[in-house]
């Protein structure tokens, strides 16, 4: 059977600046943090299909207080190596979407976090990216992406990996965004990365203003939900802070 674990580096707020800033639920509170700050969890995951180990976007590439990258560490305590991971599929390039895709060692010499694995990158948004520049992409991080060897560039309105991952172009979040349908041992795996990122904006119809196209993302998620529930699919949700995977149960 196919397994799914998420992959959290931690709660954070952004505001409209894009900065990204740890919160504890503890002790932070949402209304001291700068005007219209949301409350987002960064969750890449981990998918072990028996002939893949799949990773589905990197998160922001924080190390962790031993100074090994967090998701090296989420990957390890699962019974993992991250030289296990066959492929790295990007739902785009945002900087909390490739943070992880690649990191330095001390001397500036960049290396893949994924070393044996295949990096999955949508041709399009790699253009998008490199001409967007700041806040939302990282101009470093993206051209560090896009040297790597073992890139792996998709292209077309849609199109499949292997035979049993489909990509498909849509465009809310942002121009050139992609989502991802695994299907696997008869489990159906969507991965909507920005188009659905928490399981709420599933439930609830409304347009965001951080979308390229607000209606379009609405109405991509009223497609998502309507399909997921007839095909049970198992979303995953990676700014949900308290419910990463579910089915359509509404």
């Amino acid at each position: 059977m196919t397994q799914i674990y998420p992959l959290s580096e931690g709660t954070f707020t952004i505001g409209h600046d894009k900065k990204f800033i740890p919160f504890d639920e503890q002790i932070d509170v949402l209304e001291q943090r700068s005007t219209g700050s949301l409350l987002v969890e960064i969750q890449p995951f981990l998918i072990d299909t028996g002939k893949d180990l799949i990773v589905l976007d990197t998160g922001l590439g924080f190390s962790n207080k031993e100074g090994e990258l967090q998701i090296h560490s989420n990957i390890r305590n699962l019974g993992y190596e991250p030289e296990d991971v066959t492929k790295v599929l990007l739902s785009h390039l945002h900087k909390d979407h490739i943070g992880g895709a690649t990191h330095e060692d001390g001397h500036g010499k960049v290396y893949a976090t994924f070393p044996h694995a295949q990096y999955y990158v949508y041709r399009p948004e790699a253009t998008f990216a490199l001409a967007k520049g700041a806040p939302s992409y990282v101009p470093q991080d993206v051209e560090h992406l896009l040297g790597l060897e073992n890139i792996q560039w998709l292209d077309g309105e849609s199109g499949d990996i292997d035979g049993y991952i489909q990509f498909t172009h849509s465009g809310g979040h942002s121009p050139q965004h992609i989502v991802f349908l695994i299907d696997s041992d008869g489990q159906k795996i969507f991965f909507g990365g920005d188009e659905a990122p928490q399981y709420k904006q599933i439930k609830t119809k409304y347009m965001a203003k951080y979308d390229f196209d607000g209606r379009k993302a609405m109405e991509l998620r009223e497609q998502y939900a309507i399909q997921g529930r007839a095909e049970n699919w198992q979303l995953l949700f990676y700014h949900d802070v308290k419910m990463p995977i579910s089915t359509i149960n509404f």
